[in-house]
């Protein structure tokens, strides 16, 4: 099993919350100190399976909130999902279809599934990084946020400084609820500018 599954005392939590996983704790803890999400924002979570960022982003916004994954999420009230690979354009534009246009935030707590040689798995993390990036600047609108779990290694500084050339303000934190040993770090953007980019 991975170790979101590891029952530790947020998989307890979780369970007995009625979350579908741990990593709930992680975006209510990202929300609570670097305030993301506001109350009407179209929401477009990335590697959204099992779907415990959209159970709690279903309670920060009451806008529309669409989890995307390779694989199905169980139903949710009010939230839409659709099953297929974020980098696929027809995806895009089906995200965009559903949001009525631009977003407003981009979320992405997803992870290659790991061999355990530490620098494969991170440079595999970096890259789904950058194409969730790369998904973000294709469907936010001016001024919307992103948060980004990532990995600390040698190829982070790059990815981070790629974010922020679409973003204003930039930092990275880690939430209590990551695994201690773990290296992840979850990159929060906000104020993107989309007059730098070429996108829509």
């Amino acid at each position: 099993m991975t170790s979101q599954w590891t029952r530790d005392k947020y998989y307890t939590k979780a369970m007995k919350e009625g979350f579908r996983a741990r990593a709930a704790y992680k975006l209510l803890d990202i929300q609570r100190r670097h305030p993301v999400i506001r109350e009407d924002d179209t929401v477009v979570d990335l590697g959204a399976a099992p779907g415990s960022w959209l159970q709690v982003l279903r309670t920060l916004s009451k806008g529309t909130i669409i989890g995307v994954d390779l694989n199905p999420i169980a139903p949710l009230e009010g939230v839409t999902t659709i099953m297929g690979d974020f980098t696929d354009p027809l995806v895009q534009e089906r995200v965009r279809e559903l949001a009525g246009g631009p977003v407003s935030v981009v979320t992405c707590d997803a992870s290659p599934k790991l061999s355990g040689a530490t620098s494969y798995d991170q440079a595999r993390a970096i890259a789904l990084g950058e194409e969730a990036l790369a998904f973000a600047v294709n469907v936010l609108k001016e001024g919307g946020n992103f948060i980004c779990k990532s990995f600390q290694g040698e190829d982070f500084p790059e990815l981070y400084a790629e974010v922020k050339r679409h973003f204003l303000a930039v930092k990275t934190y880690r939430p209590s609820a990551s695994r201690r040993g773990s290296r992840e770090v979850y990159i929060i953007a906000k104020n993107f500018r989309r007059e730098k980019n070429g996108a829509l």
